[in-house]
């Protein structure tokens, strides 16, 4: 997650009380500059059968110092509103189902799964290695934290720009699109190298999509339906994730071959 703007990863065990309705949460292990962070949601049926919802914190800084907790509060402040917000609209649009959707992309590489990764972290040189890639730059913030912005070209010949933080853990890079193209409302994914027992790696590629409804009749025109849309976008990332996909198969198997 992000906290005043920088990225931050941490460890948190919650419980979950159904028929309360609440779940309280805590840090284990937090990072500098908090010493203690919990919390809890709770929520309350109200009388027009909507529902009251409250997200509490309590957080002490290292060393109790003042600097550190203004910090804490100010990125608690943010991101709790940011929290609450995306609670409540997609709460209010569950009916809406067919805007949310995941798919997974596959391949089988027999080439090692360490080569596989790199290919896949070494994201500054995808303009040399992929043609759908029309730009690219990336800033590694701190040891597997990367920064990423992307001109990527769809069939049709567009071109979009998304922006997204990567982190890079082993055996496995997760992201989440910070800007999407117009179609979507929210972008998260994972690639995935899991080594087998016959010695080769089956890497995959899981997109986690929101579309933006209101935006397909500029897209898409005014005939468009969700259904299309969702068709349209799965089809575009689905194209570049398999592109990607086999161009790192090709790099691993390559080298694998060569090492004879």
């Amino acid at each position: 997650a992000t906290a005043n703007g920088q990225v931050r990863t941490w460890t948190s065990r919650r419980e979950l009380e159904p028929d309360a309705f609440r779940i309280t949460f805590r840090q284990d292990g937090p990072r500098h500059p908090v010493a203690a962070m919990g919390g809890a949601w709770e929520l309350t049926e109200r009388a027009d059968g909507g529902t009251e919802v409250v997200l509490l914190h309590d957080f002490r800084a290292v060393d109790d110092d003042p600097a550190g907790a203004a910090w804490i509060a100010q990125a608690v402040d943010h991101n709790s509103e940011a929290e609450l917000a995306a609670l409540k609209k997609w709460v209010e649009a569950a009916a809406d189902t067919d805007r949310v959707f995941t798919f997974t992309d596959t391949v089988r590489v027999a080439g090692a799964a360490d080569d596989v990764y790199a290919f896949l972290r070494d994201a500054h040189l995808w303009t040399q290695r992929l043609p759908h890639v029309a730009h690219l730059d990336v800033e590694e913030t701190a040891v597997g934290v990367q920064r990423m912005a992307m001109d990527t070209r769809t069939a049709d010949g567009a071109v979009h720009t998304t922006e997204s933080i990567r982190v890079c853990l082993p055996e496995r890079i997760v992201y989440k699109q910070t800007v999407v193209p117009a179609l979507m409302a929210g972008h998260t994914g994972e690639w995935r190298i899991q080594p087998v027992d016959d010695g080769t790696v089956l890497v995959s590629s899981r997109h986690d999509v929101a579309l933006r409804c209101d935006a397909i009749e500029a897209v898409l025109g005014p005939d468009a339906s969700v259904a299309a849309a969702r068709a349209y976008v799965h089809g575009a990332l689905s194209r570049n994730s398999t592109t990607t996909l086999h161009a790192a198969r090709d790099y691993a198997e390559r080298l694998a071959s060569g090492r004879g």
